[in-house]
């Protein structure tokens, strides 16, 4: 199933959470947190107040109660507004 975003919204994609901390513990399911870096899947065409300045693949971050979670095919996605979007991850 695909999924296309309207307007300003954008489909966010959940990195997978770290499994072990900086000096090597093997972190338990129930202890990971989840990440605020999403990658971009798939953005809106915009509307004329909003220009769409993210692109799939993209890695970004949001705030941690930001959007609208789904589940689709057993995967989990979020969508959130442009607005929304803190920063823009780049190496």
């Amino acid at each position: 199933m695909k999924l296309k975003p309207m307007a300003d919204n954008v489909l966010l994609k959940q990195h997978e959470a770290q499994e072990t901390t900086s000096s090597g513990i093997i972190l338990a399911s129930s202890s990971k947190e989840k990440p605020a870096i999403y990658e971009v899947v798939s953005v809106g065409p915009g509307t004329k107040d909003v220009t769409m300045t993210v692109t799939p693949g993209d890695r970004v971050v949001v705030g941690k109660f930001t959007g609208s979670d789904v589940t689709i095919d057993k995967v989990d996605y979020k969508f959130v507004k442009q607005d929304d979007i803190l920063a823009v991850v780049t190496d």
